[in-house]
């Protein structure tokens, strides 16, 4: 438990420091663009070779393809309804497309922690810290510009952002630890398929639209980041 508290602790407090750094720093667009499309590689990577391989390999291809389809499925009618309540540019709607799409990521990383040592998650985790910092910083800085509310209420709306997605990434190491191997893989992929499907509607979009220049070489990066990390942690 020790580990999951300082993995999840490291992770959750990217989105303070981005939400620090969106609203009293200077926040470059392209720059932006191209630490969302790193991330963005990194986690396809990462949730394939953390998540989805494993699921196959101790438990069944099957199990895995339904997993990712549940998980892609559900995303997308939340997030949509999300959308249509709330509106994409309102603060109640980026905050809760921000906690839609961490959730998931949160509950992959709890999940991946369980029975795993410091190095066997350290591209997932790195990843969604740096998936994290960006969205934090994007999401902090429209709900100052656009809601007008103070900095202090706004780094405290994420403060407890980071509350609850923490608290998903626990409730996934604790509540899914006694499942058999068959409903562990299951859940793993629909984490991973929820993740995938944000990536595709929220992450890399917005990467291209800040920098359509080099949001491909990061995506690269990104995914040979993961995969070097990766190899250190089986070597």
């Amino acid at each position: 438990m020790g580990l999951t508290l300082a993995v999840v602790a490291i992770v959750s407090g990217a989105l303070i420091v981005g939400a620090l750094w969106g609203v009293y720093g200077k926040l470059n667009g392209r720059v932006e663009g191209f630490i969302v499309a790193l991330a963005g590689g990194a986690l396809l990577l990462s949730l394939v070779t953390e998540l989805i391989e494993p699921t196959i390999e101790k438990s069944t291809t099957t199990t895995a393809v339904l997993g990712v389809a549940v998980g892609a499925v559900l995303f997308t009618v939340i997030d949509y309804l999300i959308d249509e309540k709330w509106g994409s540019n309102s603060g109640g709607g980026l905050l809760a497309a921000v906690t839609t799409d961490g959730i998931p990521e949160n509950l992959a990383l709890g999940v991946a922690l369980i029975g795993a040592g410091p190095k066997e998650v350290a591209a997932l985790g790195a990843s969604i810290l740096l998936s994290n910092l960006p969205e934090a910083a994007s999401g902090a800085r429209s709900m100052r510009e656009n809601q007008k509310m103070g900095k202090g209420k706004v780094v405290a709306v994420w403060a407890g952002t980071a509350l609850i997605l923490s608290l998903a990434a626990i409730m996934g190491n604790v509540v899914f630890a006694s499942l058999n191997e068959d409903l562990l893989g299951f859940v793993r992929c629909i984490a991973a398929g929820a993740v995938v499907a944000s990536l595709a509607t929220e992450v890399f979009p917005k990467a291209y639209k800040e920098d359509s220049t080099f949001a491909g070489i990061a995506t690269a990066l990104g995914l040979l980041f993961a995969l070097m990390l990766g190899q250190m942690s089986g070597g």
